[in-house]
């Protein structure tokens, strides 16, 4: 009987093989739920919930309203025991992935494809993203810096610009410019285009380096923490005298 364990390598070359460029990241937090796997590939992120053959589906419900809220698409990978009646217990949008043991190796296979997830949002998608890469998306979608913002008020700021109708005076600049280099204008409806958002959210999770972040975060929560004024308290004598009571 294969267990999680002895399926997530072999998956992961077979995603792979199926997707081309990819980027893997293990047990992460969505809303109530821990995503098994969350792949990255460009312009999407896709769920990947494992449901191995000594697995239940008793958390799948919550589990899948999860992961609707986070991912554009979703896949559950079951073992043999799960296969025949997986598409009893899951949306008709999210793929399944078989997995049997064939020369004590796992053997995979797309019982179905995924298709798009119309309930994801833009905001959760976001949340996946440390405070110095919000920096850079900012730039990257020529928005403010806002600099001594909160992650959670950038957050705000980049979806209240993807729903913003663009200005009047940006619609103009954009017809002249098409004008003069003799093509058709493409206007957007937004100020930030929600699909532009997207394709940065997977190009920063594929260029993320985990050592350079956490400097940089530590960096930053040092620059914006109040510095404390006056000698520092002396506690350890407190907890001595409490100790010895």
């Amino acid at each position: 009987m294969l267990k999680d364990k002895d399926i997530r390598e072999p998956l992961f070359e077979f995603l792979e093989e199926s997707y081309g460029k990819t980027r893997i990241i293990e047990e992460k937090m969505m809303g109530k739920s821990r995503a098994d796997v969350i792949m990255i590939i460009t312009d999407a992120l896709i769920g990947i919930e494992i449901k191995s053959d000594a697995d239940t589906y008793t958390r799948l419900d919550g589990q899948i309203k999860d992961y609707d809220k986070y991912f554009d698409y979703n896949i559950v990978v079951v073992g043999s025991s799960h296969a025949m009646h997986v598409e009893e217990h899951v949306p008709d949008y999210w793929g399944i992935i078989t997995v049997d043991e064939v020369d004590e190796k796992p053997d995979f296979y797309f019982l179905r494809k995924p298709e798009y997830n119309k309930k994801v949002k833009l905001n959760r998608k976001l949340e996946l993203l440390w405070r110095p890469e919000l920096g850079i998306l900012l730039q990257r979608l020529g928005m403010p810096e806002y600099k001594a913002l909160s992650k959670p008020a950038v957050r705000k700021k980049i979806i209240e610009w993807s729903k913003a109708p663009i200005a009047k005076a940006e619609v103009a600049r954009i017809k002249r410019a098409a004008k003069e280099a003799g093509v058709e204008p493409v206007i957007p409806e937004t100020k930030v285009d929600p699909a532009d958002v997207s394709h940065e959210i997977s190009e920063l999770l594929f260029e993320r380096d985990y050592e350079k972040l956490l400097a940089e975060i530590a960096a930053f929560r040092k620059a914006h923490s109040p510095k404390r004024r006056g000698p520092k308290k002396r506690t350890s004598i407190k907890r001595t005298r409490r100790a010895g009571k």
